[in-house]
């Protein structure tokens, strides 16, 4: 439980954050701010890395995963470009942190994730806060969602070699993905577009991501 005190120095921990890291970097997307600026961080690290919630740095979140730093969170999400009627693929649940941003701005998310740990951790957390909207996998997210439907968007939270097959299946016509692609060591956030089977890429900056592990990722 976090204090009244600790629970205010968070709150402006938070809105620090949001105006130095995001917007005072190219974050402009005005949806994302808003959802960025009052959705508690905290609640999706472990508590020992409670005080760091708001640095903008990847923190550990068990069995060698991490959260996102919040920028990188935040460039992603607005890469996607939702307007708040998409279904969205998430492939990697990890601290449900993206969830929670991606259920606030769009209409429904299907999110995948291979350590159960991790999920029924992120389910707690996410019905504690009252999402609804969301419906979760445990299994090998690189084969995407397992009964064969198109999403509007998709989104990788870990690094892939390539974009898997099966994801661009996934993709609506009309859609966005946004992946980091490349190496274990190196990659380069891609947005895809999907028009008539037509695919095209746009590459955005380089990151450094956990490699997605899958069939048609990583191998173990």
């Amino acid at each position: 439980m976090v204090g009244f005190d600790e629970s205010k120095k968070l709150a402006h921990e938070r809105a620090a954050m949001v105006r130095s890291h995001l917007q005072g970097r190219d974050i402009t997307d005005p949806r994302v701010l808003n959802v960025m600026g009052r959705l508690p961080r905290e609640a999706f690290v472990p508590p020992s890395y409670a005080a760091q919630a708001y640095a903008d740095n990847p923190l550990p979140i068990g069995v060698g995963q991490t959260i996102s730093q919040p920028y990188i969170v935040a460039l992603m999400t607005q890469c996607l470009k939702l307007s708040g009627s998409e279904a969205v693929l998430e492939i990697g649940t990890g601290s449900g942190y993206q969830t929670a941003i991606l259920a606030s701005l769009a209409q429904r998310v299907y999110t995948i994730e291979r350590f159960h740990e991790l999920s029924e951790s992120a389910q707690a957390v996410l019905s504690r806060l009252g999402f609804d909207n969301i419906e979760y996998y445990i299994g090998d997210g690189s084969a995407g969602w397992p009964e064969k439907r198109p999403f509007d968007r998709i989104l990788l939270t870990a690094a892939v070699p390539h974009v898997p097959a099966p994801l661009l299946d996934q993709l609506a016509d009309g859609g966005r993905l946004v992946a980091p692609v490349g190496t274990e060591g190196s990659q380069m956030l891609n947005v895809l577009e999907k028009k008539q089977d037509h695919i095209s890429t746009k590459s955005i900056c380089g990151c450094r991501f956990v490699k997605l592990v899958g069939q048609y990722g990583f191998p173990e």
